[in-house]
């Protein structure tokens, strides 16, 4: 029978663009030196949870928020990218030493964990978006669950990507006992919440994840319990 299980869900510390508030989406940029300061906050109130197995986005904030937390991690395991289908990397990134396998975490990236790609919303300052289209419609492409941004994706359709990758690819590691870190997004990762917290789409729009702040879950018995770091 597998053991329990913790699913760590961390949303990327701020980026250079929270901080000067831009919409952000799928430009890909890093994190603020405030940013780099909450992931290493983040890293060590984790850092007592065993870690088995990392899932990141593609952008490079989620990136650098799991790198820098796993700096301070207890463990001297090492996370380990990995590559997969991307030309030779499969063949020239093998590790040959058995201990060095051993030692290392593997790390998966995905678009699918992406933030929502806010359309034509992006890199446009927020305060003179809102004088432009005006608050409240600013409020409901921001808020709403189902009404994209122009061009762009809603809540809901973040959610039609994300809650698939979630239960085919972490998922089944969760049942076999392992415990998985998801540096993500705001809205990936309030995708996620809402489905494992069984909130409406009335319940989800409300839902703040901040930035640098891990939430934890066990999972044992088909069952979700969230803890208190």
């Amino acid at each position: 029978m597998a053991k329990q299980a913790k699913l760590i869900l961390l949303r990327h510390g701020k980026s250079d663009w929270n901080q000067k508030n831009r919409f952000t989406g799928w430009v890909d940029v890093p994190l603020s030196k405030e940013g780099i300061i909450e992931a290493q906050k983040a890293g060590r109130a984790i850092s007592h949870i065993p870690i088995d197995v990392i899932f990141i986005s593609s952008l490079i904030r989620a990136q650098m928020t799991a790198m820098i937390a796993m700096t301070e991690h207890a463990s001297d395991k090492t996370p380990i990218l990995l590559h997969q289908g991307e030309g030779k990397f499969d063949a020239w990134a093998k590790i040959y030493d058995p201990k060095a396998k051993e030692q290392m975490i593997p790390v998966y990236q995905s678009w699918e964990m992406n933030e929502r790609m806010y359309g034509t919303l992006q890199g446009r300052d927020k305060d003179k978006t809102r004088e432009k289209f005006g608050a409240d419609q600013v409020n409901i492409w921001r808020r709403s669950f189902d009404t994209p941004p122009p061009d762009g994706e809603s809540l809901k359709m973040t959610a039609d990507r994300s809650i698939p990758y979630f239960k085919n690819k972490i998922m089944p590691l969760l049942k076999e006992g392992e415990n998985v870190l998801v540096s993500a997004h705001g809205n990936s990762l309030r995708s996620i919440v809402m489905y494992l917290d069984n909130l409406s789409k009335e319940n989800v729009v409300t839902l703040e994840i901040p930035t640098g702040a891990p939430l934890c879950y066990s999972f044992e018995k088909e069952r979700w319990k969230k803890e208190t770091l």
